[in-house]
C-alpha cells in the first residue's frame, strides 16, 4: 500500500504517527501545515487526511479532533517509513555488561535480560525460554550446611544451572559426592527429560546402587531443573510500565486480561511459534495479534538461538502501540543476540 501514497501523503502519515508516539494525542491540519517543509494549505491537508482515513490508515477520535493512526497505519509506518536508529557503542556495552554480570546461570541471565529490557524501553520486558532438552555433561552436589545443598548441572552446550535445594539434615558431604558421581556416571549424554525418567524408574525398582538418602538428593536435584514446566517458562518484568499509559478503567481491564493470557501456556506456545516464522525482529501491532486484540498494545520480539542455530527462546517487550519503535527495535535485536551468545557454548 505504501506505493499507492504520494510523497505528501507519506509525509503526513509520518507526522501523524510521530505525534502519536511522542504525545499520544491527535494532530490537526493546521499543525501539520506548519510542520510540512513544503507550503501546503490546511484545506489541502484536510483532503489528504480524508484520503488516508478512507484507506483505513488514520481516524478521528472525535468529529472536531485531529487524526490518530490506526493499527494498519502504524504497520504501514513501521514497514515502509520508519527510520530505525542504531544503538551507540555505550548502549551496546551497557546491555552486554548487564547480561554478562549475572554469570552463566540460565535463570539469572533470562531474569536480568527481562529486567533490563523493561528498564531501557519503559515497557514490559518479556523473555520466553522453552523446556530445556540439552544433554548433560556434568552433575555435582555441594554441601551448604545441614539440610541445604547446591546442585550444579552443566549441559554439553555449556549452559550452567545452579540451584539451592533442601536435603535431609543427616546427609553427609560424602553422600552428596556419591549422588553426584551416580548421576554423572548414569546420565551424561542424556537429555534432562530422559535423565529424570531413567532415575525415577531405577529408584522405583530399587535397582539404583545408591542408598535412600542419596536417592532423595538425586530426585530433588532433577526436580529443580525441570520446574514442572513442560512447555517452557515466561518471564515478564515491568508490568507497571504498561499501566502508566492507562487512561480509562476499560484500558486497565484490558491490560489485566493481557497478563492473564500471557500466563497461560497456550499463549506462550503461540508466541514461540510466531518467532519461528521468520528471521530477526518481529513486530505485532494491536489487533494484528489475537493476544493483543483488545489491549491497545504491541509486541516487539526477536528469537535467540543455541550453538546449532536452533531457536530456543525469544526476548522482547510489550508496550502501548505508541511505543518508540525506532529505538526499541534495535535494542531488542541486540539483546537477543547477546543472550543467545551467553546461553550457548562459545
Amino acid at each position: 500500500m505504501i506505493t499507492e501514497l504520494n510523497d505528501r501523503s507519506r509525509e503526513i502519515l509520518r507526522l501523524v504517527v510521530e505525534e502519536y508516539v511522542d504525545t499520544g494525542t491527535p494532530i490537526g491540519s493546521r499543525t501539520l501545515s506548519r510542520r510540512l517543509v513544503e507550503g501546503v494549505s490546511p484545506a489541502t491537508i484536510r483532503n489528504a487526511l480524508a484520503d488516508l482515513e478512507e484507506l483505513g490508515l488514520i481516524y478521528a477520535p472525535h468529529i472536531s479532533a485531529g487524526r490518530l493512526p490506526t493499527d494498519a497505519g502504524l504497520r504501514l509506518f513501521v514497514d515502509g517509513l520508519l527510520e530505525i536508529g542504531n544503538l551507540s557503542d555505550d548502549e551496546r556495552a551497557a546491555i552486554t555488561a548487564q547480561c554478562v554480570g549475572t554469570g552463566r546461570s540460565v535463570d539469572k541471565v533470562l531474569e536480568e535480560a527481562s529486567n533490563m529490557m523493561s528498564g531501557l524501553s519503559h515497557c514490559a520486558g518479556l523473555v520466553m525460554a522453552p523446556k530445556a532438552e540439552s544433554r548433560l555433561k556434568h552433575v555435582e552436589f555441594v554441601s551448604l550446611g545441614p539440610g541445604r545443598a547446591l546442585v550444579v548441572m552443566v549441559t554439553e552446550q555449556g549452559l550452567v544451572e545452579n540451584r539451592v535445594i533442601d536435603v535431609p539434615r543427616d546427609v553427609s558431604p560424602s553422600m552428596l559426592i556419591e549422588a553426584g558421581n551416580y548421576l554423572s556416571a548414569k546420565l551424561v549424554g542424556k537429555s534432562l527429560g530422559d535423565a529424570r525418567s531413567l532415575i525415577e524408574k531405577e529408584i522405583t525398582a530399587n535397582k539404583a546402587a545408591i542408598d535412600e538418602l542419596s536417592a532423595k538428593i538425586v530426585e530433588a536435584g532433577l526436580a529443580t531443573w525441570s520446574d514442572d514446566s513442560d512447555n517452557g517458562v515466561l518471564i515478564v518484568r515491568g508490568q507497571a510500565n504498561l499501566l502508566n499509559d492507562v487512561s480509562a478503567l476499560g484500558d486497565l481491564e484490558n491490560i489485566r486480561a493481557l497478563f492473564a493470557a500471557l500466563e497461560k501456556k497456550e499463549s506462550l506456545l503461540k508466541l514461540m511459534d510466531v518467532t519461528q516464522q521468520a528471521e530477526g525482529v518481529q513486530i505485532f501491532i494491536g489487533a494484528e495479534s489475537e493476544l493483543f486484540s483488545l489491549t491497545g498494545c504491541s509486541m516487539i520480539i526477536s528469537p535467540y538461538k543455541n550453538s546449532e542455530e536452533q531457536i530456543i527462546g525469544a526476548i522482547g517487550v510489550v508496550g502501548p502501540t505508541r511505543m518508540n519503535y525506532a529505538r526499541i527495535i534495535p535494542m531488542v535485536d541486540y539483546t537477543a543476540e547477546v543472550v543467545g551468545k551467553l546461553l550457548r557454548q562459545e
